[in-house]
């Protein structure tokens, strides 16, 4: 099992790309337009650009025209591309790069631009990754993106394929920091049967100030990525309070925590959580309450007034 110093050491970016990545998720606005303060009505959009400097994503509302997934991401990449000239804002993309078209398949927006997309520099496409995910993803069905330069799909540093990006993968903090990395996380969701455990392993971006319990828990409530794995936690499930005390950690849920729209055995869920922050942490046992209360039967079955362990057992064979 690693520590989570030993994990950041082998996870660190170079300081230049982490500072761009403070500020990208330092959300300022424009200085012609207030930055909006809440979700958007329907029909309207939050499009992420980049403000005069070039090192901070700005989001601005848009009202759009058309309503069809492929069609509206169309409208919102030439939203992105040519900025509205009351805007002192930039475009997230390089001029040398063009977008080409976009597909939908399932949950997953294909983007494909040409293969000087490649081209731009880290802190730039970082920025750029981010504010294509941010604002493609409110579109409702669209759940992730796919980058693709020219025909192969956008590879990372080590020469692997991105693969899907969400939203999520950005973690905001607006805690006054300079520093951000990436790390690979190991996390357990429910296979197709809702019967047992399944790994998946994903990369994500987050504050070096985040936990790594908080960033554990974050991301199980996004849920699953991969084809065929069930969420194990309500995706409007809240965290109170988090907390860690001599190897336990003390996980506060609102009430949302009860609710759970896939059918999957009731014990899924708490040994994901406890399974999964034995994967990237030291914890050894989790307490979990709801709306600070212990006195809870999850499920009519698990009774949470006590601390679970790590257990194996509802891991299923890895394929």
């Amino acid at each position: 099992m690693r520590t989570r110093e030993t994990m950041k050491k082998a996870r660190s970016w170079s300081f230049g790309v982490l500072f761009c990545l403070v500020c990208a998720m330092l959300l300022s606005g424009c200085k012609e337009r207030e930055t909006p303060s809440s979700a958007p009505e329907e029909g309207r959009y939050l499009v992420y650009y980049l403000n005069s400097s070039g090192v901070t994503l700005s989001p601005q509302e848009y009202e759009a025209v058309e309503t069809r997934p492929e069609a509206l991401a169309d409208e919102l990449m030439g939203q992105l591309i040519h900025v509205p000239k009351d805007l002192d804002c930039q475009t997230p993309l390089s001029e040398k790069v063009a977008y080409r078209e976009c597909r939908l398949d399932g949950q997953m927006l294909y983007l494909y631009f040409d293969v000087n997309y490649v081209s731009m520099k880290p802190e730039q496409e970082i920025l750029c990754r981010a504010a294509l995910a941010r604002t493609l993803t409110q579109i409702q069905g669209v759940d992730y993106i796919s980058i693709y330069c020219g025909d192969q799909p956008l590879m990372d540093r080590q020469g692997n394929p991105v693969g899907a990006v969400a939203a999520s993968d950005f973690i905001l903090n607006t805690s006054n920091v300079n520093a951000y990395e990436k790390t690979e996380l190991k996390l357990y969701f429910a296979d197709k049967t809702g019967t047992k455990l399944v790994a998946e392993t994903r990369e994500v971006v987050h504050n070096i100030n985040t936990s790594m319990e908080q960033l554990v828990v974050e991301q199980l409530l996004a849920g699953p990525k991969e084809e065929g794995h069930l969420a194990v936690l309500p995706s409007e499930c809240k965290v109170l309070s988090l907390s860690v005390t001599d190897n336990v950690c003390y996980i506060n849920f609102d009430s949302a925590f009860l609710k759970m729209e896939h059918p999957v055995n009731e014990y899924l869920p708490i040994y994901a959580i406890v399974d999964s922050l034995a994967e990237m942490t030291n914890i050894t046992r989790v307490q979990i309450m709801v709306n600070g209360s212990q006195n809870v039967m999850f499920r009519d079955v698990v009774s949470l007034n006590n601390t679970f362990e790590v257990n194996r057992d509802y891991i299923g064979e890895e394929k």
